[in-house]
């Protein structure tokens, strides 16, 4: 079978279509094959050897997919060959024709979804909602900020605060993005290429200012950040590429908290919570994942360019 082989971290370059053996699951796994892989900037982290867990080489990305179970051990007992299902973490990877997992890692995929928006479920979902509500508690009524909101997390982050009864404002830097945001929940709609944009915060809550921030680049927005909070304030750190200086007083004045984040740190116990939670949401189509692009398996490093410039559109998935 084909797939996605990175032999050195590099560039997206040395991300590399590969023959490799058809994959026989253990007794405890199972094969799905591949129909839609998702593209998430994590991946792009990973294989630039720039992340904090370095994965052994020779590796292939990948985290999420929609596909159909082809193969199970003999003692998996939950799942059945033909299932569609979404995955939510790979033994071997996702960018590949095959993709081995353990049981706990697959989910059922919808009739009413498409194997690209399987593939777009587990990291900017599971990451959404383990930021609004493990992590900032968020609740029905609180306004709720959304930076990229147009991206797979944003996404993801509008739609489920929205059908939680919170108060959504949504920044993108396109009017297509900002027209994406608004179609999924976000009432109100801001240009963060705009200058100052954040200071139209107080005036959009009737000066209550911000419950809860999500946020996708903090060493660009944190300090801003800070001075829109509610009393009481969360800012959820999702995303960040560098260092940035903030005053603590912001935090202080308004008995703020800053939260980190990574779905990696996740215990099995929040996981299944997750997903559950997100089966109920899919299954009743108050979550809907938007597939920005699809593109070829073997176009995957320019995927990985596409994934991380500015003026995000929904996921972008890899065919097989």
């Amino acid at each position: 079978m084909k797939a996605i082989r990175v032999r050195e971290f590099g560039p997206p370059e040395v991300l590399r279509i590969e023959e490799v053996t058809p994959i026989q699951p253990g007794p405890s796994q199972l094969v799905v094959r591949v129909k839609a892989a998702g593209v998430n900037p994590v991946d792009t982290y990973m294989r630039s050897g720039m992340y904090a867990r370095k994965p052994n080489l020779p590796w292939t990305p990948g985290s999420d997919a929609g596909g159909v179970v082809e193969s199970v051990g003999e003692n998996v007992t939950n799942v059945s060959v033909g299932a569609r299902v979404y995955t939510s973490g790979s033994l071997t990877g996702t960018y590949a024709e095959q993709t081995l997992c353990e049981e706990y890692q697959v989910h059922p995929l919808p009739s009413r979804l498409s194997f690209g928006q399987g593939a777009g479920i587990n990291v900017p979902y599971a990451t959404a909602f383990r930021a609004l509500f493990q992590r900032a508690e968020a609740a029905p009524g609180e306004w709720i900020l959304v930076h990229g909101a147009s991206g797979g997390v944003g996404v993801a982050a509008v739609q489920l605060a929205h059908s939680a009864g919170m108060k959504v404002i949504g920044t993108s830097s396109t009017e297509k993005g900002r027209e994406l945001a608004k179609e999924q929940g976000a009432a109100n709609l801001l240009n963060h290429d705009e200058p100052g944009y954040l200071d139209k915060v107080k005036t959009v809550t009737g000066d209550h200012g911000v419950d809860v921030i999500l946020e996708m680049l903090a060493n660009v927005n944190l300090d801003r950040d800070l001075k829109t909070l509610a009393m009481g304030g969360r800012v959820v750190v999702i995303g960040n590429r560098g260092r940035i200086e903030i005053d603590p007083r912001d935090i202080m004045s308004h008995d703020g908290t800053v939260l980190g984040m990574l779905l990696a740190n996740a215990t099995r116990q929040e996981l299944v919570t997750i997903h559950a939670a997100l089966h109920t949401g899919l299954e009743n189509g108050t979550l809907n994942p938007i597939v920005g692009r699809e593109m070829k398996l073997a176009d995957a490093p320019m995927a990985h360019y596409e994934v991380m410039k500015h003026g995000a559109y929904g996921k972008i998935v890899l065919v097989p």
